[in-house]
């Protein structure tokens, strides 16, 4: 047999056929199916019409939405700094945002579980406040570095002529900088936002009694009901799908300056 270069996509292709494609067609299955393995739209009726379920949905994007907002304030003036500073060493000033990722997520929460105990005393006084915390500490870096990247690439010449042409520090940064730097942004918005929906896990360690999405589905799966936790799954999936389309509509810019990272 002659050798193709389309040969070596064959491994890639059973990976994904068997590992993508076939459990997601499973969720499907299950999630259009009853208990007897009839077709219904049962399962996404009862999700829509029970106010339990539909809290748990506004609460987590609301969740995820400060949590996104949160990172965003602070990701984008600490990339700016690392990024137009003329320091020799920045690049180890962000290693030391880096740093903490190499560190076992549970023992990271677990660390800043007792710092927080130590101020606040009994964390389920503030449930939410803790777990943006949480997550902000989390998700800080997935913030930092599209934005980080982003900056870096900047071409100084339109700086440089955007003061020729008479504006001063802040309109070219809100007409140059800002505009330029948004496939970053949209880079670490899309690592935060969708992940913070599901990561149950920081409530939990937190002492957050709440839902989240993530936290729903595990409770059905928990319960053996797999028509309802993959029901939820496919809502995700296609939440998730539509997010990722709304704000990969212009990816190909983001390529280019090297500010798209999915």
């Amino acid at each position: 047999m002659k050798f193709s270069r389309k040969t070596l996509g064959i491994p890639f292709g059973l990976f994904l056929v068997l590992f993508v494609i076939a459990p997601l067609v499973v969720i499907a299955y299950f999630a259009f199916t009853d208990g007897t393995g009839q077709l219904t739209l049962g399962n996404f009726v009862g999700f829509f019409s029970d106010p339990n379920t539909m809290g748990t949905l506004l609460y987590s994007l609301v969740l995820a939405f400060v949590t996104t907002l949160v990172c965003l304030l602070i990701a984008y003036p600490v990339a700016y700094v690392l990024a137009r500073s003329k320091w020799k060493r920045k690049s180890i000033l962000l290693l030391i945002f880096v740093m903490p990722m190499w560190i076992n997520f549970t023992l990271r929460i677990t660390a800043l579980k007792e710092i927080l105990t130590l101020i606040e005393g009994n964390l389920a006084f503030h449930p939410f406040l803790n777990t943006v915390i949480g997550m902000t500490y989390d998700f800080l870096p997935f913030m930092i570095l599209p934005i980080y990247n982003t900056l870096e690439r900047l071409d100084e010449s339109l700086l440089e002529a955007a003061s020729d042409l008479g504006a001063d520090s802040l309109q070219a940064f809100l007409r140059v900088t800002l505009p330029l730097s948004a496939p970053g942004i949209v880079s670490g918005v899309s690592m935060v936002f969708l992940p913070a929906m599901t990561n149950y896990v920081v409530l939990d360690m937190l002492y957050n009694s709440t839902y989240i999405m993530g936290s729903l589905i595990g409770s059905y799966f928990s319960a053996y009901d797999w028509n309802g936790g993959s029901m939820i799954a496919l809502l995700l999936l296609a939440i998730i799908c539509i997010f990722t389309f709304l704000t990969g509509a212009d990816d190909s810019a983001g390529r280019e300056r090297g500010g798209a990272l999915l």
